[in-house]
């Protein structure tokens, strides 16, 4: 697809590290450096918008997230459908973030479930 930076990377005409290459897929450091040690994306090499675009990439995708997660020993698996959701590429990717106790990385979600919690045990009190 015109204009998908992943379609460029896939395509071998953007610049990339890649971890990782299987025909239908390809892992690869995101540009920033990643949230932890070994975070990785995994996208398939066709224009796929997001993960309830194509159930049989989307499939794909994950059976390649789940070799590399294989090999960690704690890990999140993370993809995003729709803006609302925190998606800002519009082509199907998977993070792989490997994981360490007290790493100090919250969920997405780990931040409005505290203020959330906090603030319904304050209005109980």
């Amino acid at each position: 697809m015109e204009n998908c930076v992943f379609c460029s990377i896939a395509a071998g005409t953007a610049p990339a590290v890649i971890v990782r290459e299987w025909p239908d897929a390809l892992a690869i450091r995101p540009r920033t450096g990643g949230v932890t040690e070994g975070h990785v994306m995994v996208l398939p090499r066709v224009h796929v918008a997001d993960a309830g675009t194509d159930p049989e990439v989307t499939a794909a995708v994950y059976r390649r997230a789940a070799e590399l997660m294989a090999e960690q020993p704690a890990a999140n698996l993370i993809t995003s459908k729709g803006r609302e959701a925190t998606q800002s590429v519009f082509h199907l990717h998977v993070h792989v973030v490997p994981r360490q106790e007290d790493d100090g990385l919250p969920l997405p979600w780990t931040p409005q479930h505290a203020a959330r919690t906090a603030a319904e045990n304050g209005d109980r009190q």
